[in-house]
């Protein structure tokens, strides 16, 4: 059943990158959850950077996986990109749906500066 889930997010996700990419002036918000954390970059695809980056492990709550520390890594994610100059950006959800844990990091980062 995981199989098929997974095969399904995939073909999902594939179908979102062919329509967004990011940019110098707004870069791609990119997000993985696993079981036990959760994973954000901001991208510059016409470069094939990754600017800035944060996780479940840099808020200390590695193996929690839950709505509160989704948002906290939205928030931190959001004040590293506004340190950095990024206020602007492309949410890229990787075929999750919008809800929970998704819809709660895209709250955090909205609540830390970024505008998307």
């Amino acid at each position: 059943m995981s199989f098929n889930k997974e095969k399904r997010r995939l073909k999902i996700r594939k179908n979102i990158r062919s329509k967004l990419s990011g940019t110098n002036d707004k870069p791609r918000v990119s997000i993985f959850k696993s079981n036990k954390g959760i994973y954000s970059q901001i991208i510059d695809d016409n470069l094939g950077l990754t600017l800035v980056s944060c996780s479940s492990n840099e808020i200390g709550k590695f193996g929690q996986n839950n709505i509160a520390n989704s948002k906290e890594v939205g928030v931190k994610l959001a004040k590293k990109a506004t340190k950095k100059g990024i206020s602007k950006v492309i949410f890229d959800r990787s075929g999750y749906l919008y809800h929970g844990k998704i819809k709660s990091f895209a709250d955090g980062a909205r609540e830390g500066g970024l505008i998307f």
